[in-house]
């Protein structure tokens, strides 16, 4: 049976190092694979060149640009806007818990890879300094309630999902995880 296109895109950005080619390119106006190796530089640069084909085979990434280098054309990659990178609710209902746990653990091993990767850049680091936390709350809301604080953090957000890149901006990685708790009766 044919994967859904919707499955096919999902396994194409859920990967670790193709979710990190599409964060460094967000926000960008494009980057060379040469770029992207700087950016980049704990992947292999034939990781890399297999990662982001695929990204663009599958239509996540567009050549934006190319130019003459040394005789060859070189490409330059930017995330393709037309291409949602964010399920609705309808397809992200419809899959199946087997795709829900592995799609969920794809991004999981990407957080600890993009906080591996904060921690072991520099010999000191100041967790309250560089804006880093994480810790787990217990919230108990009732269903309406959580509409409530889902509407409340969704316009929190949207003024800063506008801003453009800046000089004195740094690009940050916002990520939450909300699930009930289940009990082990």
């Amino acid at each position: 049976m044919p994967k859904d296109p919707t499955q096919n895109l999902l396994d194409d950005m859920l990967h670790p190092v193709r979710m990190r080619i599409l964060m460094a390119l967000t926000g960008s106006q494009g980057m060379t694979p040469l770029q992207l190796a700087e950016a980049l530089n704990d992947v292999p640069q034939a990781t890399l060149y297999r990662h982001i084909n695929r990204l663009a085979k599958s239509g996540l990434l567009v050549v934006v640009d190319e130019r003459p280098v040394r005789g060859t054309l070189e490409k330059v990659y930017a995330v393709n806007s037309a291409v949602p990178t964010h399920l609705g609710n309808e397809a992200f209902t419809s899959l199946s818990k087997e795709d829900h746990l592995r799609y969920f653990t794809a991004f999981a091993i990407s957080l600890i890879d993009e906080f591996s990767r904060y921690v072991n850049h520099s010999p000191k680091i100041d967790l309250a300094a560089d804006g880093v936390g994480y810790h787990q709350l217990v919230l108990f809301m009732s269903d309406e309630e959580l509409v409530a604080f889902a509407q409340a953090v969704n316009q929190a957000l949207l003024p800063f999902l506008q801003n453009q890149p800046a000089p004195e901006r740094k690009k940050r990685l916002f990520s939450t995880i909300m699930m009930p708790e289940v009990s082990g009766k």
